[in-house]
């Protein structure tokens, strides 16, 4: 089984030592390098091309988010598919926008748990959007008051161009194509809610509630659980 390469971009010396005495204490988590700033960082995700960096979004030299529209830049131009996990203690919705705008593919709070960062790395590992839940329900209020700003920053462009009925049909989903139980897993991801609690709200099993998430997803055409609770919300599917 192959490791999950991370790179950490982080100015704060113990913050970084801390989250680097943290993962590699997971066998399957390799960390394959350090930068204190965002020159030496993109210079290093370039050389040593990880799974996924994890960026500070208060970088010394330079915003965290531009750099990563810089490392989306440069994955477009040389095939770099390193993955991007923003760490801050920004929990306003600004942040999270723009940082999602920029490229992001999960952003996490530095006072997060270490098992929720061990399933935020995962997460983004494969290739899903990961938001920590104490801001989702920040951003998914977001969603309610201007559904399509929030909906731009999950959605690639290059989804709508290929697909110009792409809008059309997000509006016309109805309600009767989710069960009753998938209802109510939506409205409790919508609330920004783990797997495991939602399995604890609802008395059934992790297992089940993935099985449920699953037919979601495929029912939304989401790609991910924050792509399904930006169209449930737009769609008015919940409240």
């Amino acid at each position: 089984m192959s490791k999950i390469r991370i790179a950490l971009i982080e100015d704060h010396d113990l913050t970084r030592v801390g989250i680097r005495t943290a993962l590699i204490q997971k066998d399957e988590i390799e960390v394959v390098g350090e930068a204190a700033n965002a020159a030496e960082g993109l210079k290093m995700l370039k050389m040593v091309q990880p799974d996924i960096a994890i960026v500070d979004i208060g970088l010394p030299d330079k915003d965290g988010i531009e750099l990563t529209r810089e490392v989306k830049s440069t994955a477009n131009g040389q095939q770099l598919a390193t993955k991007v996990l923003i760490l801050t203690l920004r929990d306003n919705k600004e942040a999270v926008l723009a940082a999602f705008a920029a490229g992001a593919d999960s952003y996490c709070m530095k006072d997060i748990k270490f098992d929720n960062l061990l399933e935020a790395v995962r997460v983004t590992y494969n290739g899903n959007a990961w938001i920590d839940p104490a801001i989702a329900r920040i951003v998914l209020q977001q969603a309610q008051q201007n559904p399509q700003k929030l909906e731009s920053a999950f959605v690639d462009a290059k989804t709508i161009a290929s697909n110009p009925d792409y809008v059309e049909n997000l509006e016309g989903i109805q309600p009767y194509t989710l069960t009753e139980r998938e209802l109510e897993v939506l409205q409790l991801i919508v609330e920004g809610c783990s797997n495991a609690l939602i399995a604890e709200r609802l008395y059934i099993t992790v297992g089940t509630v993935k099985t449920h998430v699953r037919n979601i997803l495929n029912k939304l055409c989401a790609d991910d659980r924050t792509q399904a609770a930006v169209r449930a919300l737009r769609s008015g599917l919940v409240g």
